[in-house]
């Protein structure tokens, strides 16, 4: 028995995770529970993961439904970006099975690839990797002001930074460009990319950032968002958690005009 191997389990598309945290399992506790799949996740260290996609539906023993926790608030608890890496990994592996039953040419079921993180058709040989969806995300500067937005999604008093995806054809660049004219009516100049971030909602991947404003006046679309403003380091919104790039992006601004930020404020910094 390897006693560094380390189990996710997942019921009905979801981690399984309390206010402590994601429920791991041991080799031979999951030996006695039903599975349809093991995937493997990733390591830290000497510690290796994988998530075990439970049978039926049923949750262990040793947790009860109301007990709990949607994937936000798991990711929340993690301290480390390894952390994060792993509890996304395995979330999104586990909304990729359960979403690509089928051969997307010839209709016939997916199997899992025998050692590549895939299904192969075993009709038409169609290989079907996990998907992800890129998306921008932009902190848009005017001097020492940073931009900041309601959506329509978020809970009452929070603001973060503008997002969207990429349309077939466009750079990241460019989608920067169409999001935040489109979102908010403005022109920027002067786009810089930042850092990125695997975003397990449900398979997105985040590519940040930063640009300088260039001209217009804010409008909101009114759609997708409900409110956007200019605001001082000094008179904040509520942000968006540590975890997201968002806070991240918002940090690296405050760190450039020269502010200093709370160290437990974000969980995520650029490489040099």
């Amino acid at each position: 028995m390897d006693t560094n191997e380390h189990f996710f389990a997942a019921v009905d598309e979801r981690i399984i995770g309390t206010d402590l945290g994601p429920l791991l399992f041991s080799e031979v506790e999951l030996s006695q529970i039903k599975t349809d799949a093991v995937l493997r996740v990733g390591g830290i260290g000497e510690k290796q993961f994988s998530v075990a996609i439970l049978s039926d539906g049923n949750l262990p023993d040793v947790v009860k439904e109301d007990q709990l926790v949607g994937l936000r608030s798991l990711l929340a608890l993690v301290d480390s970006e390894e952390e994060y890496c792993l509890l996304s990994t395995a979330a999104q592996l586990v909304t990729w099975y359960h979403s690509f039953k089928f051969c997307p040419r010839c209709a016939t079921t997916l199997d899992l690839h025998s050692h590549e993180r895939a299904k192969v058709c075993g009709h038409c040989g169609h290989h079907q990797y996990p998907r992800i969806s890129p998306c921008i995300i932009a902190l848009v500067r005017k001097g020492d002001k940073c931009l900041l937005a309601h959506a329509a999604k978020f809970a009452s008093g929070r603001y973060s930074t503008l997002a969207g995806f990429i349309e077939a054809g466009e750079s990241a660049e460019q989608t920067v460009h169409r999001e935040i004219m489109e979102e908010v009516g403005i022109k920027v100049k002067n786009v810089r990319y930042c850092f990125s971030q695997s975003w397990p909602f449900p398979h997105s991947f985040m590519i940040g950032f930063m640009a300088d404003y260039e001209s217009g006046e804010i409008t909101p679309d009114g759609v997708e968002i409900l409110d956007a403003n200019w605001f001082e380091p000094d008179n904040l919104p509520i942000l968006p958690p540590r975890f997201t790039i968002a806070r991240c992006l918002i940090n690296k601004y405050l760190e450039e005009i020269g502010r200093e930020i709370e160290p437990d404020s974000g969980l995520f910094f650029p490489a040099e």
